[in-house]
């Protein structure tokens, strides 16, 4: 049986303008995994997500892919305490 937990993404590359956190958004409500995902100033994608340890781990690994357009060079797990989270969130 998985356990809920979060995990803190950080992704780079071809990221922004390529419709990744909405892309990362339509993905996360399949896996019924909760959080959100923004634009950082420097360039980078940061995830914060939420749900069964099996499923975060099939959502990350469609971070390190991510959508047609993008180009992913580097994606970053860290694992975290569960958090509370109704849905999955653009921000």
């Amino acid at each position: 049986m998985s356990n809920d937990l979060c995990m803190r993404c950080y992704i780079s590359g071809r990221v922004q303008g390529v419709s990744y956190r909405a892309s990362a958004q339509k993905m996360a409500k399949q896996l019924m995994i909760t959080g959100w995902a923004k634009n950082l100033l420097d360039g980078r994608v940061e995830v914060f997500a939420c749900g069964k340890e099996d499923k975060l781990d099939e959502f990350y690994i469609w971070l390190q892919q991510g959508p047609l357009n993008a180009r992913v060079d580097v994606c970053t797990r860290e694992n975290l305490p569960w958090e509370d989270y109704i849905t999955f969130d653009v921000l």
